[in-house]
């Protein structure tokens, strides 16, 4: 196997409450210990605030409650993911609640009634696991945020 169908194939599972997701692998920067989330004040709901890390300012975007229907507890470290902006790349970070593991596995098509942030499945062991759209999930797309926010009632998967 070539190393672009292998890196294709990788994916980064990551914990939020009691629910996994997954990016694509070859976006992850790094999982961050915790460190001081900089707050400040701002009318943009998903941004948390800013963390300092490796002398760069990374946006913290807290996705619980896309993602879970309510606040996450807690989180234990950042994912830190590179996004595309025209000609540039900048970094953003998501508080997680576990460690992160490397994964292979097929890319499954996404559900109908899936968000936007979603683009499809991926099946390791007994678990359907959705992938995650990073740029889409962080990018606040207030239509898409507003209706997955008010539903609250996201299907909880174990």
């Amino acid at each position: 196997m070539t190393t672009a169908a292998i890196e294709k194939n990788s994916f980064v599972v990551l914990q939020l409450g009691s629910r996994k997701f997954a990016v694509p692998a070859d976006i992850v920067s790094e999982l961050a210990p915790p460190v001081r989330l900089n707050a400040f004040p701002h009318r943009t709901p998903v941004v948390a605030g800013v963390i300092v890390r490796r002398g760069r300012v990374i946006p913290v975007y807290d996705v619980s409650h896309l993602l879970l229907g309510r606040a996450s507890p807690s989180s234990r470290f950042f994912l830190v993911a590179t996004r595309h902006f025209e000609n540039r790349e900048e970094l953003s970070a998501i508080p997680v609640d576990g460690e992160c593991e490397l994964v292979s596995g097929e890319l499954l098509p996404t559900p109908v009634d899936s968000p936007s942030f979603v683009t499809g499945m991926l099946a390791i062991e007994d678990d359907q696991i959705e992938v995650l759209d990073f740029e889409n999930l962080v990018r606040g797309d207030p239509e898409t945020n507003h209706q997955a926010m008010e539903s609250g009632n996201r299907e909880v998967r174990p």
